[in-house]
């Protein structure tokens, strides 16, 4: 629990750690489902546009696969909240909290994913030139920075420290 009379870290059951975690995750899948939601309900409007009917048909697979991807990735996002509910009070929580996690992660994923196809759309529709794969790439490669490599950089960082 201490080390050299410095705390190093808390001091709570299997089952207030489950909780703690459980609030923890819940606040960071509002963020997460408020977006997925607001882009997936753009895209189901956009098969509703006049323009739509002129789209050529890699940019109808495109829009397709998106639509499909934003489904998939609200899916996965709201999928904690179902779990929640199913199995609150039957105690499973630390379980609970393990599997609405890696609902979590793939659902962010997936997010990825209909975001990169989403930008690859409008971009492909809006402009006719050859840097749209580049440009797509190159927020891709943001996302996956932003989204994965820090946060698992300062993991590592601090796993690595002296005493851990």
């Amino acid at each position: 629990m201490t080390r050299e009379g410095r705390r190093t870290g808390r001091d709570e059951s299997e089952e207030e750690r489950a909780d703690r975690m459980w609030t923890e995750l819940i606040q960071e899948v509002r963020v997460a489902q408020t977006g997925v939601q607001i882009l997936f309900g753009f895209l189901l409007t956009v098969v509703f546009q006049q323009k739509y009917s002129t789209l050529p048909g890699a940019e109808r697979t495109i829009y397709i696969v998106t639509v499909v991807l934003g489904a998939c990735a609200t899916g996965a996002l709201i999928g904690p909240v179902s779990l929640h509910r199913l199995v609150a009070g039957r105690q499973v929580k630390p379980e609970a909290v393990r599997l609405a996690g890696r609902m979590t992660f793939v659902g962010l994923a997936l997010l990825l994913a209909t975001m990169a196809s989403s930008l690859l759309l409008i971009l492909r529709v809006a402009t006719q030139g050859g840097l749209v794969p580049w440009l797509v790439a190159a927020v891709v490669a943001w996302y996956l920075v932003c989204w994965y490599g820090l946060p698992l950089w300062a993991r590592r960082r601090r796993s690595n420290r002296p005493g851990r």
